[in-house]
């Protein structure tokens, strides 16, 4: 079934340039099985507020927690921004992982020039979504991926790079891949992701992890403590930073 959802996605994608499409995740290449984690250390609580910049003005912030919910964790993020000339732009999401980093739900909601909000729940590797945009029955849409271990990264919520850096397997190294779904695009992928070392960020020193697509290229930089400092975006002179 084919799913016009242009007007939302193409709003928020030209008002953050940030948007996680399917052309840029590049979703006809099969995605690979992350390496496996330390599972005993993969979560940590976390909360915080993020600065969305675009060449270097503010145009909005993201507030989020990590925490743990008895054998579960459970990531959440609220977004505003106000691109100049454009209308406000406001998401919100919250995605509940198991230990080892493999998620079990999310569930999300949109609002630009329309509204819109959905769910995805994941069972033994499928992505189960479902996109509720006021018409009379949700669109649904299942993905398989080789490995329970998907990465959710969904447009304009930064919080989940916060995700995507603790299932990154900081001990072995090197280029690790990993699956991807966009809920509100309701589209798969795969991204890769590999640790650079210390490099000097904003006003400080962090370790860097690149995140690539066949498009696209993201600076991730944390703290010893594996907290997410600041992501930039080159391509768009985007910059999100911890405040």
């Amino acid at each position: 079934m084919s799913v016009d959802r242009t007007p939302l996605k193409m709003h928020l994608a030209a008002a953050l340039a940030l948007s996680l499409a399917a052309g840029i995740l590049g979703i006809h290449a099969a995605p690979a099985s992350p390496r496996p984690a330390d599972t005993a250390a993969v979560f940590a609580a976390d909360k915080g507020k993020l600065r969305i910049t675009i060449n270097g003005q503010t145009v909005g912030n993201e507030e989020f927690t990590i925490s743990s919910s008895g054998k579960e964790w459970i990531a959440r993020g609220s977004m505003s921004a106000h691109a100049p000339g454009g209308a406000e732009i406001k998401a919100s999401g919250q995605l509940k992982l198991s230990a080892d980093g493999a998620p079990i739900r999310y569930d999300w909601s949109a609002e630009a020039q329309k509204k819109g909000s959905g769910a995805v729940d994941f069972v033994n590797g499928t992505a189960k979504c479902s996109v509720d945009m006021g018409a009379a029955s949700p669109f649904r849409r299942d993905f398989v991926f080789p490995s329970p271990r998907i990465a959710v990264l969904d447009n304009n919520l930064y919080y989940q790079f916060a995700v995507l850096v603790r299932i990154y397997d900081w001990k072995a190294g090197g280029k690790q891949t990993f699956p991807v779904v966009i809920p509100q695009d309701m589209v798969p992928g795969s991204i890769s992701a590999e640790s650079l070392g210390l490099r000097q960020a904003g006003n400080g020193k962090y370790e860097a992890l690149r995140v690539s697509s066949t498009d696209l290229e993201i600076m991730i930089y944390v703290d010893a403590s594996r907290r997410m400092m600041r992501l930039e975006v080159p391509s768009s002179n985007a910059v999100i930073e911890r405040e």
